[in-house]
C-alpha cells in the first residue's frame, strides 16, 4: 500500500510540473511572438526585424493635423518612418531635433517621414512642430485609431514609438522610447535591404 500511494504521489507530481512547462511554453510564445526572428541590435529600446520576417504594416487613411487626407498605402515604394507622438509626452518633445535632423539628411534621399500625433490637439501638435522646425507631416490621431491599427503587427506600448517601413511595406524594425541618431541610422540602412 505504502509503494501504491508513493507512486501516485510521484505520478501526480509529475503531471503538475509538466502542466506547469507546458502553460510556461504557451505563455512564453504568445506574449513574444515574432522575437525569436527580431533581433534587438543597437539600444535595448530597438527591435529589428530581419528580411523574410517582417510584418506587414497596416494601411490607414486619416487626416493631418492641417486638414489634408494621407493615406498611408500612397506611401508604398519609400522607406518610411513613422514616428508615434504627443506635444504632451517628454520624450517626444527631446527627440524632436534628432528627428528634424534626420529628415533633413534623409529625406532628399526619398525617405518619408511621417508622424502621427496621438491624444493631442491640433493647435497643441502644430506649435510643437513650428518651435521643433519640423516640416513632415503629421496625422491628427486624436482617439488612437491609427496606433491601433499600427498595433495590429507590432507591440506599441508607449509614446514614443518609432516604426521604420521598408519599400515593400513591411517594418523593418521599430524604437520604443525616444530615437536616438545611431539606432535609427542602422534600421535605415536595414529597410534598404528588402530581398
Amino acid at each position: 500500500m505504502v509503494f501504491k500511494a508513493k507512486r501516485r504521489t510521484v505520478v501526480t507530481t509529475a503531471a503538475g510540473v509538466l502542466v506547469l512547462l507546458v502553460a510556461a511554453l504557451v505563455v512564453t510564445v504568445f506574449t513574444h511572438g515574432n522575437s525569436s526572428s527580431a533581433s534587438s541590435a543597437g539600444g535595448d529600446n530597438m527591435v529589428a526585424y530581419p528580411v523574410g520576417h517582417r510584418p506587414a504594416a497596416p494601411d490607414f487613411t486619416a487626416t493631418s493635423l492641417t486638414g489634408t487626407p494621407i493615406n498611408f498605402a500612397s506611401y508604398r515604394g519609400k522607406i518610411v518612418v513613422l514616428n508615434i507622438w504627443g506635444s504632451w509626452c517628454a520624450p517626444c518633445v527631446s527627440e524632436g531635433q534628432t528627428l528634424k535632423y534626420l529628415d533633413e539628411e534623409y529625406g532628399p534621399q526619398g525617405i518619408a517621414f511621417l508622424g502621427d500625433d496621438l491624444q493631442d490637439t491640433p493647435v497643441q501638435a502644430l506649435a510643437f512642430l513650428r518651435s521643433a522646425g519640423i516640416t513632415y507631416p503629421s496625422v491628427n490621431d486624436a482617439n488612437g485609431a491609427v496606433v491601433q491599427r499600427l498595433a495590429i503587427a507590432v507591440p506599441i506600448s508607449a509614446t514614443p514609438t518609432t516604426l521604420v517601413i521598408d519599400k515593400t511595406g513591411h517594418i523593418a524594425g521599430v524604437i520604443d522610447g525616444a530615437v536616438t541618431y545611431p539606432d535609427m541610422t542602422t534600421l535605415l540602412r536595414d529597410a534598404a535591404v528588402t530581398q
